[in-house]
């Protein structure tokens, strides 16, 4: 492939190339995307040999590929992207277990996110999600790709049909005044979105088997996070699985929440769970981080780290925020190690995070709060 430069930054709409093999998928994605003022696709093509003919000419910013097409599959041609001029990529993947462990081979040859899409109801369901559609190829086109190259990584999306962006008010109160008396178990809290899960593999398997519990929220769809967590568990030497209600959170166990629930972190006399529950889209996701985070600065205090990652948008900031407030360490992935600085960028502004700190510099500053230090501020 001959690599084309890509439009200038002062160029006002993402251009945007479709690759998938169905028709109808083509077409609908094409009507979603250009009504949104700040996206042009400048082509729709059913498979992957059209779609490098057609880059030999115009060189897109942003891809939106299916993953199972003839002649060549979508994965060996991100793989080919990717090696030859790394591209933002947005994976278009059915709603299915199966197609979550295929999807979870290209967020980690290096796509920037997931939309599902049903195999019924095609139409009406990318009319409902075209807000998410849209945000996931903005969210793509400010992609740091030389972050992910080569990667394991992220994650996913929005739910359809976006309603009233919600705060965490909507699934619990803020905390009180007072943050949780210090006990002895010490435990974590991360939050992260786009480019989350090459971040967390990068985190996760530096840990060693004795590190601190741990509460992660992914933004990624249900059934995508059973299978996300069952990779880092076989890559760790720590256990990650995805949450179930009544989990106690245990030295040596990262705890994923699933995809369409909400989690929340509780505390029994000394020990704390998790509560995995429904309830509406909080900041436009669910999982939401501002709900774990809330949650950790009512019941746990200084007892918790908390450490907002990559992300797009502002999704766990003010959660942040109030953990610090309880007592709690707090710590933002800094801009030069993220995929989109969005969730971290917000959460300093709103002073929530004590800390800034390179994505390499997390597991140390993890271990060092497990084993009774304090994360301080600059």
């Amino acid at each position: 492939m001959n690599a084309h430069p890509v439009q200038n930054s002062s160029q006002r709409r993402v251009q945007v190339m479709i690759v998938d093999d169905s028709a109808v998928v083509r077409q609908a994605l094409t009507e979603v995307l250009n009504a949104d003022p700040g996206i042009e696709v400048l082509c729709a093509v059913a498979d992957p040999l059209l779609a490098m003919e057609r880059m030999k000419t115009k060189w897109p910013q942003v891809i939106v590929l299916d993953v199972e097409m003839p002649r060549m599959d979508g994965l060996t041609f991100l793989r080919k992207i990717m090696s030859e001029r790394p591209t933002p990529v947005v994976i278009c993947s059915t709603l299915t277990e199966a197609g979550a462990a295929t999807t979870l081979e290209a967020l980690a040859a290096g796509a920037v996110s997931i939309v599902t899409k049903p195999k019924l109801g095609l139409r009406r369901f990318i009319e409902d999600a075209s807000a998410d559609l849209a945000s996931a190829v903005k969210a793509a086109s400010h992609a740091n790709v030389n972050r992910l190259r080569g990667a394991h990584r992220p994650e996913p999306h929005q739910q359809p049909g976006v309603i009233p962006k919600l705060t965490a008010d909507a699934i619990l109160s803020p905390s009180g005044p007072k943050a949780m008396q210090q006990t002895t178990e010490r435990i974590i809290a991360i939050g992260t979105s786009t480019g989350g899960t090459q971040a967390l593999e990068q985190v996760l398997t530096c840990l060693p088997r004795v590190s601190p519990g741990m509460a992660i929220v992914q933004h990624m769809p249900e059934k995508f996070t059973a299978a996300f967590a069952s990779r880092l568990n076989n890559l760790c030497q720590i256990e990650v699985r995805e949450a179930k209600h009544g989990d106690r959170l245990l030295p040596g166990l990262a705890l994923i929440a699933p995809g369409g629930k909400h989690m929340m972190l509780k505390r029994s006399g000394a020990y704390y769970y998790l509560e995995v529950i429904d309830g509406p889209l909080v900041n436009r996701h669910r999982p939401s981080v501002d709900v774990l985070f809330r949650s950790a600065a009512k019941c746990a205090g200084a007892n918790v780290l908390g450490i907002i990652m990559t992300g797009m948008g502002d999704d766990g900031a003010r959660g942040l925020k109030e953990m610090r407030d309880a007592g709690a360490s707090t710590i933002a992935q800094d801009e030069a190690s993220c995929v989109v600085f969005g969730m971290p960028k917000e959460a300093i502004r709103l002073g929530g995070a004590q800390r800034v700190l390179p994505l390499n510099e997390l597991p140390r500053s993890m271990l060092d709060f497990g084993a009774g230090k304090r994360i301080e501020g600059k």
